[in-house]
């Protein structure tokens, strides 16, 4: 599936730090629950279904590109 380029302008992708990681023994498949520190914007949380490729010890620290404009959502009580 192919977006328009105004699709893409509306995406507001930020780099930010995880902060913590926690399992998420709750979710579907598995997954981490994160805090990621994005400065003036605050920390945000979010889930990641990587657990195959990463240790929870090595993402803390780690800089990543997030999404930050997608709606807010419940994943098994735990507001993204």
């Amino acid at each position: 599936m192919e977006i328009s380029w105004s699709d893409f302008e509306k995406i507001d992708m930020r780099v930010g730090t995880v902060l913590t990681v926690s399992d998420f023994p709750e979710a579907r498949n598995p997954a981490y629950q994160l805090q990621i520190d994005f400065g003036p914007l605050g920390i945000k949380k979010t889930s990641a279904q990587v657990t195959t490729r990463y240790d929870k010890n090595e993402l803390v620290g780690k800089q990543v590109v997030a999404v930050i404009n997608f709606p807010q959502k419940t994943n098994c009580k735990f507001h993204e």
